[in-house]
């Protein structure tokens, strides 16, 4: 019986000790990106951003800021802007991602009005127009991006393509259009509820009409962009609808056969915001990421490298690129809270009752 007491006393010491160990131990230690600790400390040496933006936007803005941040681990998950809002959105009670970079404002009025998004006001807030920022700084704009006309080059000339917005329900371009699969892209949800829009922006009846025939005439919905630049660049299609930057880059910088036209009656020009997540573990590094995209060094070299039209307002337009003084970005009429508000609705109608079924 003895012996048996001197057991536990000794085992009750080892534990005694273990313990306190432990706790002199374990403020030097990082937590996991995957939560059990708040890493959002000024110590913390991590960030996790999602993003949206085009493989060659990362490749060229990501290393810039990590040169400027030694030691800094940053993780970039590059998905659509719509699975980017569905992933926030299903892990709000234990935030994995600190900073949202890139995505229609639609998807940012959600994520605001859902509480996914944390409040911070940049010291270059007032240079940015009211509609292209969150009222409560919950989300920024940082580039506008004309939704327009795509076309592969060697297979259609400029003066044959189409003109504007109903001429891609011409019976001629059957099974010559090519879509990014919709419903995973902001950039293309954001079009297809622009179309409907404005056809009826009181009922969406008229606008379901012309996504039937515009599906008429749809070959295929692709997978991702990647797979999309590959088949138009094979003339598996000659025609998409996609956003002014990415073709852009493909044309300039990966020398793709790709031009544009800016549709005569206006377009949606999206604006691409960027926010912090709500509750972000590293949210000092979040922060410094957000001052970085912004900076007006790097707005003018976004603009000269990766076609980008910046938000702010405060920078002599004289400097930039001869492609952006020339650009004439005429807008469709549209209501973004009205779109925010039913793009939901409008989505998984076009997607249960139109897609892929030819029109019909």
């Amino acid at each position: 019986m003895t012996k048996k007491w001197f057991k536990l006393g000794m085992l009750s010491m080892a534990l005694t000790m273990t313990v306190g160990l432990t706790a002199c131990g374990g403020g030097d230690k990082e937590p996991s990106a995957s939560g059990g600790g708040d890493s959002s400390s000024k110590g913390s040496k991590k960030l996790v951003i999602y993003t949206a933006r085009d493989k060659n936007v990362v490749e060229q803005i990501v290393p810039k800021f990590k040169e400027l941040n030694p030691g800094l681990d940053v993780e970039v998950m590059t998905m659509g802007a719509q699975q980017i809002m569905e992933r926030v959105r299903g892990e709000k009670a234990n935030p994995q991602a600190d900073f949202w970079w890139g995505g229609t404002q639609s998807s940012f009025i959600t994520a605001a009005n859902e509480g996914l998004l944390e409040s911070y006001k940049p010291s270059y807030a007032d240079s940015i127009p009211a509609e292209y920022k969150d009222a409560q700084d919950r989300w920024y704009g940082e580039m506008l991006l004309p939704e327009v006309i795509m076309y592969n080059s060697e297979a259609l000339k400029k003066e044959d393509a189409p003109k504007d917005w109903d001429d891609l329900l011409d019976p001629k371009w059957k099974d010559q259009i090519l879509i990014r699969g919709v419903m995973a892209s902001g950039t293309m949800r954001t079009i297809y509820d622009a179309m409907i829009y404005r056809q009826d922006s009181a009922s969406p009846d008229k606008g379901y009409e012309w996504l039937k025939k515009l599906d008429a005439n749809t070959k295929e919905y692709t997978q991702d962009p990647t797979q999309l630049y590959l088949k138009l660049a094979r003339q598996e299609g000659k025609l998409s609808l996609w956003n002014l930057q990415d073709i852009l880059i493909q044309k300039e910088m990966q020398k793709q056969p790709f031009d544009y036209i800016y549709p005569a009656s206006g377009a949606p020009i999206l604006v691409d915001g960027v926010g912090i997540v709500k509750d972000a573990k590293n949210m000092e590094n979040a922060k410094k990421f957000f001052d970085f995209i912004f900076d007006e060094g790097q707005l003018k070299e976004k603009a000269d490298k990766l076609f980008q039209i910046p938000t702010r307002t405060d920078i002599d337009k004289s400097q930039f690129p001869d492609w952006y003084k020339n650009l004439d970005t005429k807008p469709l009429d549209l209501d973004w809270t009205v779109l925010a508000d039913k793009e939901k609705e409008w989505m998984q109608h076009w997607d249960e009752n139109i897609k892929g079924k030819g029109g019909k």
